[in-house]
């Protein structure tokens, strides 16, 4: 374990944190990590300097090119130094008492919707089908516009969605904000937090929707809504991902039969 402070120091950039979670489990090059990120090269080197530096990765040599893996045993290490007799007996995360600050600021628990689906194409193939608005058109069945991250789409039966992907970490993770047009839905509008993962299952992958929800009402509202769309994620991505099958967008119908 190197200097705790250097460790601490790394991880207080959220790009380092991101960059780890990269490569936590495979080895990429500085081109393939810094293609993951809006900002340069040098920028993504310098961060990598950092976690070197700081025991959280280490890097090998292939030809002219260096290759980066997270330690995790270093991360290990960290957990357990957080976790000492210097932090005392009551546990890492026991709150400290007599904080009057506490009295001047509110605080909540939210929940969140878990939706997931299996499909048979590869992880990088899944998450194109999330990027590509062609693809996503294709197997929504609806025409979806998806442009410098901002994203919108009406469905058959009227209700308009739009949102923007706040964060795209290619082939795993889309961080968004979306909301929908319909004044007969159930849930008021306002942007809504969504985090997609996908992940790799051998040659298929598995798609998961955490979805942020304030109230009951909510959570049954994106229960039904997330399980109609990776449904038809996972019946149309394989046809949607080739050009060459035909896939007609789906008829206009009322909302409720």
């Amino acid at each position: 374990m190197r200097d705790i402070q250097k460790v601490l120091a790394a991880l207080t950039s959220p790009v380092r944190r991101e960059i780890l979670g990269l490569i936590w489990d495979r080895e990429l090059s500085a081109g393939e990590i810094a293609a993951a990120f809006p900002v340069t090269k040098p920028t993504i080197s310098q961060h990598l300097a950092v976690l070197r530096e700081a025991g959280l990765a280490e890097s090998t040599a292939i030809g002219t090119s260096r290759r980066y893996r997270a330690r995790q045993d270093a991360l290990r290490g960290l957990r357990a130094a957080l976790g000492s007799e210097a932090l005392g007996s009551v546990g890492r995360w026991t709150n400290a008492d007599q904080i009057p600050e506490r009295a001047a600021s509110s605080v909540r628990t939210g929940s969140a919707v878990i939706a997931g689906a299996d499909v048979d194409v590869s992880q990088a193939l899944a998450f194109t089908a999330f990027t590509d608005a062609a693809v996503f058109s294709r197997w929504l069945g609806v025409p979806v516009t998806l442009d410098d991250g901002r994203f919108a789409c009406t469905m058959e039966w009227g209700t308009s969605v739009r949102g923007r992907y706040e964060l795209t970490c290619p082939p795993e993770l889309i961080v968004m904000r979306w909301d929908f047009e319909d004044d007969n839905l159930p849930v008021p509008g306002g942007e809504m937090p969504a985090y997609l993962r996908v992940l790799p299952r051998g040659d298929s992958a598995r798609v998961e929707v955490h979805q942020l929800v304030e109230t009951q009402a909510q959570a049954a509202f994106m229960e039904g809504a997330w399980g109609m769309v990776l449904g038809r994620l996972q019946a149309g991505v394989t046809r949607a991902l080739d050009p060459a099958e035909p896939m007609p967008p789906r008829p206009a119908r009322p909302k409720r039969h």
